[in-house]
């Protein structure tokens, strides 16, 4: 008799597909006075801690400026706990794809400034925001100011001149600053008086810094005076990387640059060898601060990732 072959029986059973749920960053502030900035603290920690977000917060008698990062459905939960609060409940929250591992810890500190100028007298808000800084202008109307006024209009980065390395307005003045307080002493240096009389559109990554910078040049004479609404986060979005942004954008996480398109312009010298990179890097050595650009390349090369000073020495 010869032998039959033993049947296959493939038997389905009702299963489900687990998925990996996203990781979300928020960027976003808000100007308004805040009466009791320690209460807002704690309330502001009790709302991470619940939904395990990790991030920085910082709280003034101005408002509220942070960075948060988390699952999705757990970023949606804080957003809508936080716009309970009257005072927050028109801020504009930035969404952007996370990897769940941006930020090593929840840091929610109470400081004099939202942003640190040095200069928290200057600033005045009410429940509309500053009082007397410059006119908000959407990404449309900034097109459409250089398109009516052309080369008259002055792009001016409100960032520092690391972050600009790899990306800025067309034609943008970059200042020589390492922190926000050095802009207060660039202003007042008188390099930048023969601007005073032209249209200034001041821009940043989300559009907090230039909030105050603007009414810092406002109040040292600037006369016509713009801000991005949203700042290069709200631009990009729109206008990716075919009108007047060129280049990636620096971000205070483990990401350290996004793009807004598959094409942006590398403006970037690798600080090795000078060719074109837009890729940040955290030096090895834990005693130095130092964050530098360096290529595919040299990177490759380099057993461990140094910048060129503390290169020199090893």
């Amino acid at each position: 008799m010869a032998n039959q072959a033993t049947p296959i029986v493939i038997r389905k059973f009702p299963h489900k597909i687990a998925t990996i749920e996203p990781s979300k960053i928020l960027l976003f502030y808000k100007f308004a006075p805040i009466a009791d900035p320690e209460a807002i603290r704690l309330w502001q920690r009790a709302l991470c801690e619940r939904f395990n977000l990790n991030g920085r917060i910082i709280i003034s008698k101005h408002g509220i400026n942070g960075t948060v990062g988390g699952l999705m459905t757990n970023v949606k939960k804080y957003v809508r706990a936080t716009k309970e609060f009257a005072p927050f409940k028109s801020i504009d929250f930035k969404w952007s794809e996370g990897n769940g591992d941006e930020f090593p810890r929840l840091e929610i500190r109470v400081r004099d400034e939202i942003v640190t100028f040095g200069k928290p007298d200057e600033i005045i808000v009410d429940e509309n925001g500053i009082v007397g800084g410059g006119v908000h202008l959407k990404p449309a109307e900034v097109d459409s100011l250089v398109a009516e006024r052309g080369d008259e209009v002055v792009f001016f980065d409100g960032r520092s001149a690391h972050e600009a390395r790899i990306g800025k307005f067309k034609n943008a003045v970059v200042t020589d600053v390492a922190t926000t307080p050095d802009f207060v002493g660039e202003l007042e240096s008188g390099k930048y008086d023969h601007l005073k009389e032209k249209p200034i559109v001041t821009y940043c990554t989300g559009g907090i810094r230039c909030e105050v910078l603007s009414l810092l040049m406002k109040n040292r004479g600037f006369k016509e005076v713009y801000q991005i609404d949203g700042g290069i986060v709200r631009y990009g979005e729109e206008f990716g990387d075919d009108s007047l942004w060129e280049g990636s954008l620096y971000v205070f996480d483990k990401r350290l640059k996004v793009d807004f398109s598959d094409h942006p312009k590398v403006l970037g010298k690798c600080d090795y060898c000078a060719s074109s990179t837009s890729q940040f890097f955290d030096c090895a050595n834990l005693d130095c601060r130092c964050l530098f650009l360096l290529c595919r390349d040299c990177s490759n090369k380099s057993p461990k990732i140094l910048c060129p000073k503390c290169r020199a020495k090893n």
